[in-house]
């Protein structure tokens, strides 16, 4: 009979409430770290997203394209073979699904997607890594590039470093703690680093402000911030001067609203 390994003091049965959510030990509660990158933020405002620009999200739930701008990735190629994707349907539910490329061929998602969440490589070849960048987008697809682009696997991460992320529907939001840095040559401009939040009235609603320059900050919220159900959190730039790579970072708890569902 299996044993569980405890993770407890010697001198008593003490274990951190956040190490218990990491181990799905506390029911209704999943512990959600976004991180996101941006190697050329500019005077404009930016979403922390490997694509640049603001992110943007469909209208109503689409079936997208899956492709990579490179012919290894694909199902007996030696870059990326499978793909797992995640995301919201159209009642801001939960779907996931793995898809198995076809390099800059377009492969069709089984599911309608609202949202993406989290994508990654799930199997590659014997490069190890996916040998381009992964896209997820509709419209025409040249050289295995989307017309319209709503999130990518940026080539050599081999998961998602897009600084966005909505709450599924019947869960609310906790956020404790983000990150945001940046850092140029010149090492002489401020980057503004924004935490946005926005609803299902589209309104985007500052949640935090920090300012760096060839630096760091570290935004800790006391009180976490409450994110209600279907609310978009995105981590945004924007810099004095041109040519900043900024990253961003944040905790989200999700905990079910109704237990009994």
């Amino acid at each position: 009979m299996a044993v569980t390994a405890w993770s407890i003091t010697q001198s008593g049965r003490y274990e951190p409430f956040e190490l218990q959510v990491a181990r799905g030990q506390i029911s209704w509660h999943q512990s959600i770290t976004v991180f996101g990158f941006n190697s050329d933020v500019d005077t404009a405002v930016e979403t922390v997203w490997p694509q640049g620009g603001i992110l943007t999200f469909p209208a109503t739930a689409l079936q997208l394209s899956v492709s990579s701008n490179n012919a290894a990735d694909t199902s007996a190629g030696t870059g990326a073979r499978t793909v797992y994707l995640e995301g919201l349907d159209a009642n801001h539910n939960t779907i996931s699904e793995v898809v198995t490329l076809n390099g800059q061929t377009a492969v069709t998602t089984t599911g309608s997607y609202l949202r993406i969440n989290n994508c990654y490589v799930k199997t590659a070849g014997s490069g190890d890594s996916a040998a381009g960048t992964i896209y997820f987008g509709t419209g025409t697809v040249t050289a295995g590039v989307p017309a319209t682009i709503y999130d990518v696997i940026a080539f050599d991460y081999n998961s998602r470093i897009t600084g966005s992320y909505t709450i599924p529907a019947g869960y609310t939001g906790y956020i404790s703690q983000g990150l945001f840095s940046s850092g140029q040559v010149s090492g002489s401009n401020a980057v503004t680093g924004r935490l946005m939040t926005r609803g299902t009235n589209d309104i985007r609603l500052t949640a935090a402000v920090v300012t760096v320059n060839n630096g760091i900050a570290d935004y800790a919220f006391e009180y976490p911030l409450v994110v209600p159900e279907k609310t978009t959190i995105e981590a945004q730039a924007v810099g004095d001067a041109a040519n900043n790579a900024c990253s961003s970072m944040f905790i989200i708890l999700l905990v079910k609203n109704d237990a009994s569902t």
